[in-house]
């Protein structure tokens, strides 16, 4: 397994699990959609992120969720490419984006971005492996059973979930492999909730199960935060998911995952470090 995350001459070490905060500046993101579309608002609520012990802040333009909207290349760039300017400006902490589109990676990198999360692996656009590549980013790739940005809440059902992700993401790799992108830069994403399936089992399995994504020799990243699977087994609300995200990625972190993608980072941090110093202990 590899010790860093580098991009271009910066080193992450992956000595204790890496906590990514989430940052949408977007109106119709499930959980904070409209909250941070000002830029000084967004800068403002990473920088508070990082005060909370985030590692990476992840900036997204454009929602992937359920009954979100496309979003075009200009209001993307738009929405995304003055954050990371700022943000770079303001604070060492790592920013990733959160796209599938190539020009926009292309352009936040050149504005400072340290990574890129597709989280259509590389379907999205299929430019998106070589603008990696070019540049020598660490790139998120995640399963998704919808080959778009736009995930829907279908019931899929898998006779082994775990075996079905592992095979897509060693195909995703091999993919990006091609386009010139070393296998030191994926970070693999086995995807939670209704980017597997509307039914909830699924997700559970993979957290049950995710030491065996271990196997590839890649850091692993579990982004359960808020997502509708928790809602589904505890039949709560949104607004109140946050202990079965907490469960979700402190069993996550026992098997293995790297990092974790958050919307409440101060909680996450805490519950992660515990389970760091039992597991170190």
């Amino acid at each position: 397994m590899h010790k860093f995350l580098v991009s271009r001459g910066k080193k992450l070490s992956l000595g204790r699990p890496l906590i990514m905060g989430v940052l949408n500046v977007t109106p119709d993101s499930f959980s904070d959609g409209g909250k941070f579309l000002d830029l000084n608002q967004a800068v403002k609520r990473a920088l508070t992120m990082v005060q909370e012990g985030a590692d990476i802040i992840d900036i997204g333009g454009e929602s992937s969720g359920p009954d979100s909207q496309n979003v075009s290349l200009k209001e993307e760039l738009a929405r995304v490419i003055p954050v990371v300017r700022m943000l770079r400006a303001q604070t060492t902490a790592w920013v990733s984006v959160d796209t599938y589109k190539a020009e926009v990676a292309r352009s936040a990198i050149e504005a400072g971005a340290d990574m890129i999360n597709d989280v259509t692996a590389f379907r999205g656009d299929k430019q998106m492996a070589s603008v990696v590549a070019a540049a020598g980013v660490p790139v998120v790739i995640m399963y998704s059973k919808d080959s778009s940005a736009r995930t829907t809440r279908k019931v899929v059902k898998y006779k082994n979930v775990v075996s079905f992700v592992q095979k897509f993401l060693k195909e995703r790799v091999a993919v990006g492999m091609k386009a010139g992108i070393l296998k030191g830069q994926f970070i693999l994403d086995p995807g939670m909730g209704a980017f597997v399936s509307g039914e909830p089992k699924y997700s559970l399995q993979i957290l049950k199960k995710l030491e065996k994504f271990g196997d590839m020799g890649l850091p692993i990243l579990i982004g359960a935060s808020r997502k509708g699977f928790i809602g589904q087994v505890l039949g709560v609300s949104l607004d109140e998911r946050l202990e079965g995200g907490l469960a979700a990625h402190a069993l996550a972190v026992l098997h293995g995952a790297a990092i974790i993608r958050t919307h409440d980072v101060k909680e996450t941090r805490r519950v992660v470090d515990m389970v760091s110093a039992i597991l170190k202990s």
